[in-house]
C-alpha cells in the first residue's frame, strides 16, 4: 500500500518555503526597526507596530501554508486494486474484504460482507467492522491530522482498558567493600496507570448518486470524511480533556512549581509576570522551561503552544542578537525555538493569567494514546432521505504516562 507522498521537492512545497523565507526576512527587518525605536524613544509609532503585526500575520500564514502541504503529503493514498499497491494487489482475501465492504457501504448488503470478507458484528446496532486496509489509511490520516499523534507515543489494543504499571521510584541500591554485609535495599515503587478507551464518532453523509459512481474509491472517500472530524475532537480531548467518556489530557492533571511537584504532577515554570512574559529577559524563563525536564527528557524535546503564542515568542531574541525563533529550513521540518522543535497546537490555551500556555518536553515518552482496534460502520440510508448516513465509530483514550516528561510555564509571577 502507498503510504504517503513525497512532497519535499514538489514545486507547492518549494514555493511555500520560499514564502516562508521572504516572510520571516521581512518580519525580522520591521520587527528590528521597532525595537530600535523603543530603546532609542521608549515608545513606538503605532504605524510602525501596525506593520510588524501585519508582516507577523503573514508569517503565520506562510507558515500554515507550508504545514498544510506537508501534512497533505503525509496522508496515505488508498488505491482500488492498482498493481503497484492497490489492496487486490495484496491478496486475494484482502481484495475480498475491500469488495464486500464497498457492497456494503453501497447497497447495504451484508451477506457479502459477513460470507466473504469474514467481518463481524457484535449486533446490528454496532455496524460492521471495517477491513484492515481502511482502518489503518483511517490512524494514519489522523496521524497527519492530529499534531499530538504526530508527538505521542501511539499503541494499539485489544482490551476496553489498557493498564500500565510504572516504577515511580527505582530500586536503591549503594557500594559495598568485598567481605561487608549486604543489607536488604528499598524495592522500586510501582504505580499503575489506566487508560480507558471512549467511543469517538462522525456520521458522514453521501448521496447514492456518489455511492453508485464506480470512479468513487469509497474507502478513500470515508477516510478523509472522518478525518477532520476525529482529529478536531482528538486534538481538543488530548490537551484539554476530563478523561469522562474522553481521553485525559495533559493539561487537565494538577498543575505545581516545578520544585515541588511530585508523581502525578506537572511541574510549572513562571513566565515572570501575571498573564504575560516577564518585562526584562522574557527569553530566560523559556530556557529555564528548556531544562526543567531531565536531561534524557531533552533530546527529544519540543515546544508545544497555540499560533498567538508563537507569534509573542517570534520576537524575541537572545543575547546576542539572534532571533530565537527559527522557520524550518526544509520542507517536512518544524519551525524551531532555542533549537527544539515547535508543534502549533490550536487548543493550547492562550496566554493569560495564570494559563499553561506554553509546555516542553519529551511527548513521546510523556503522553500514550490509546487506540482500541476495530472501526465499526453502520449504514443508515433512513434518518437523513435523500443522505445516507454512514455512523463511523472508532475507541481511543490517552492520557500522561510519564510525568518528569512534560513541563509547562505558567503565566504568573511566581
Amino acid at each position: 500500500m502507498k503510504e504517503t507522498k513525497t512532497v519535499s521537492g514538489t514545486p507547492e512545497a518549494r514555493a511555500a518555503m520560499h514564502e516562508m523565507m521572504a516572510a520571516f526576512e521581512a518580519f525580522k527587518g520591521a520587527n528590528d526597526a521597532r525595537l530600535d525605536e523603543i530603546e532609542r524613544k521608549r515608545s513606538v509609532d503605532a504605524l510602525l507596530e501596525e506593520k510588524v503585526a501585519r508582516i507577523d500575520q503573514a508569517v503565520g500564514a506562510a507558515q500554515a501554508r507550508l504545514d498544510r502541504v506537508v501534512s497533505e503529503g503525509r496522508r496515505p493514498e488508498l488505491c482500488g486494486g492498482s498493481p503497484s499497491g492497490g489492496f487486490a494487489a495484496t491478496s486475494p482475501m484482502k481484495g475480498e474484504e475491500k469488495s464486500a465492504f464497498d457492497g456494503y457501504l453501497k447497497t447495504g448488503a451484508s451477506f457479502g460482507l459477513e460470507l466473504k470478507a469474514g467481518l463481524s458484528t457484535a449486533s446490528n446496532s454496532a455496524g460492521f467492522v471495517v477491513p484492515e486496509q481502511t482502518e489503518r489509511a483511517i490512524e494514519r490520516r489522523l496521524m497527519a491530522g492530529s499534531p499530538m499523534r504526530e508527538i505521542a507515543t501511539v499503541r494499539t489494543v485489544g482490551a476496553g482498558v489498557f493498564m500500565k504499571p510504572v516504577s515511580t521510584a527505582g530500586v536503591a541500591s549503594g557500594w559495598v567493600a568485598e567481605t561487608a554485609a549486604r543489607p536488604e535495599t528499598d524495592p522500586a515503587t510501582l504505580a499503575l496507570l489506566q487508560f480507558p478507551s471512549a467511543d469517538l464518532y462522525a456520521s458522514p453523509a453521501a448521496t447514492q448518486s456518489l455511492l453508485d459512481d464506480a470512479l468513487i474509491d469509497l474507502d478513500e472517500w470515508l477516510a478523509a470524511e472522518v478525518e477532520d472530524a476525529f482529529a478536531a475532537q482528538e486534538t481538543q480531548a488530548f490537551v484539554n480533556g476530563d478523561g469522562v467518556n474522553k481521553p485525559k489530557g495533559f493539561l487537565n492533571y494538577p498543575i505545581v512549581a516545578d520544585a515541588s511537584a511530585v508523581w502525578g504532577q506537572l511541574g510549572y515554570v513562571a513566565s515572570g509576570a501575571a498573564g504575560a512574559f516577564a518585562p526584562t529577559s522574557p527569553t530566560d524563563r523559556l530556557i529555564d522551561l528548556v531544562y526543567a525536564p531531565r536531561a534524557q527528557f531533552r533530546p527529544n524535546g519540543r515546544f508545544v503552544m497555540n499560533r498567538k503564542t508563537v507569534s509573542a515568542v517570534r520576537k524575541f531574541k537572545d543575547a546576542d542578537g539572534n532571533y530565537i525563533w527559527q522557520p524550518a529550513q526544509r520542507a517536512g521540518e518544524t519551525a524551531s525555538l532555542l533549537g527544539y522543535r515547535v508543534t502549533e497546537i490550536e487548543t493550547m490555551p492562550d496566554i493569560a493569567a495564570n494559563s499553561a500556555a506554553i509546555a516542553f518536553g519529551d511527548f513521546q515518552r510523556g503522553y500514550l494514546i490509546v487506540d482500541r482496534a476495530g472501526v465499526r460502520v453502520l449504514r443508515d440510508p433512513y434518518s437523513a432521505k435523500p443522505y445516507v448516513l454512514f455512523y463511523t465509530t472508532k475507541r481511543v483514550g490517552g492520557g500522561v504516562q510519564n510525568f518528569d516528561a512534560i513541563k509547562v510555564m505558567r503565566f504568573s509571577a511566581s
